[in-house]
């Protein structure tokens, strides 16, 4: 059993069909997504019809809530509520009510996802450094945990100690706790543009947590929502 484990799409549609091929190709039976899958991009519909389609378990992104739902939008810049507008209006109802329906956290097998933090999921904090990935680790039920939302990969180990880890190839301990940050498919923010997602074999003889790099087709003129990596998470 592989699962290949990912997120922040934000409709781009080119980076997710790199992705999820990639993933087949190398053997990945199951897949799990972070949230985000709409935002910023030109494919929010197209998006979430694949991410529906593959019927695998799914969180809620801090954009998937806000292009779902009609209220007026706080704490977003200007790029950004132009963007959220758009997608809600490029959205049909039944993919609006799918990701309302999402939930915040989530357990699959014996490893728990989540878009943001574990502590306040529903605040949309960020995990840059030791002490956040700490906060959210007290609220860890599992020795796994994988996040999005910084569009960075990056790995947390607790042991004694929480320690920030290059994410690449990682062989997870027992006894340790591991909050992993797998990246992000559609706008990758650690200055190597190639999408990024997790492999994740669970089985006890070789638990690992792999990252991959995915080099997709970029359209620019269908690309045509796409924004500055500063706009928001």
């Amino acid at each position: 059993m592989r699962f290949a484990v990912f997120g922040d799409i934000h409709a781009n549609l080119e980076a997710l069909v790199a992705v999820l091929e990639d993933a087949e190709d190398h053997g990945c039976t199951h897949f799990v997504c972070l949230g985000d899958i709409v935002g910023y991009n030109a494919s929010p519909h197209e998006c979430v019809d694949i991410v529906r389609a593959l019927d695998c378990p799914v969180v809620m992104g801090n954009h998937d809530e806000q292009a779902s739902n009609g209220e007026v939008l706080e704490n977003f810049n200007p790029l950004a509520e132009e963007a959220i507008n758009w997608t809600r209006a490029n959205l049909t109802e039944p993919d609006k009510q799918w990701l309302r329906d999402l939930k915040l956290v989530r357990q699959v097998r014996d490893f728990t996802i989540v878009h943001a933090t574990l502590d306040t999921p529903h605040k949309w904090g960020y995990v840059f450094n030791q002490l956040d990935a700490a906060a959210s680790m007290s609220y860890q039920h599992t020795n796994l945990c994988f996040y999005g939302h910084t569009h960075s990969p990056r790995a947390y180990v607790k042991d004694n100690v929480v320690k920030g880890v290059p994410l690449s190839q990682l062989i997870l301990e027992p006894n340790k706790k591991y909050f992993i940050n797998v990246g992000s498919v559609g706008q990758p923010r650690d200055g190597d543009w190639h999408a990024s997602y997790c492999i994740f074999t669970p089985q006890r003889a070789s638990r690992g947590a792999e990252a991959h790099r995915v080099r997709h087709q970029y359209r620019p003129g269908q690309d045509r929502r796409r924004r500055s990596p500063a706009a928001i998470g």
